[in-house]
């Protein structure tokens, strides 16, 4: 139901942040879909996405700017219905973004986190 994932980190400078996690940190840049998202390769299986900030989502080196998603290998609305039954309080709209679906969560202690389907 749930693989893999990411650390969404929202950042204020696309171009600066890239350079920061590939040039200072180096580590690898997987994919780069202009000012819109950027995939870090950290290793060991650990990506962290990086997302401008706009209108809407938290301010870059705030609670809240570090979301995980977790991707899903079913259709979101069969997924969503599971964790539902299973307690998780869904909020907000569902969304679409660049062929995904999104549904937004957070855990117990209101950490962000969402699901995200790939389009099919």
């Amino acid at each position: 139901m749930i693989r893999g994932g990411n650390a969404t980190i929202y950042v204020s400078g696309m171009d600066r942040s890239v350079l920061f996690y590939t040039e200072v940190l180096g580590l690898g840049l997987a994919f780069r879909a202009g000012d819109h998202w950027a995939s870090i390769d950290a290793g060991d299986g650990m990506v962290l996405g990086l997302h401008p900030a706009g209108a809407g989502s938290p301010v870059p080196g705030t609670a809240g700017a570090v979301t995980v998603g977790l991707g899903v290998d079913e259709p979101i609305e069969g997924v969503v219905s599971t964790l539902e039954g299973r307690g998780v309080v869904f909020h907000g709209s569902r969304a679409e973004a660049g062929g995904l679906r999104l549904a937004f969560f957070t855990d117990p202690d209101g950490n962000e986190l969402y699901l995200a389907e790939s389009g099919r």
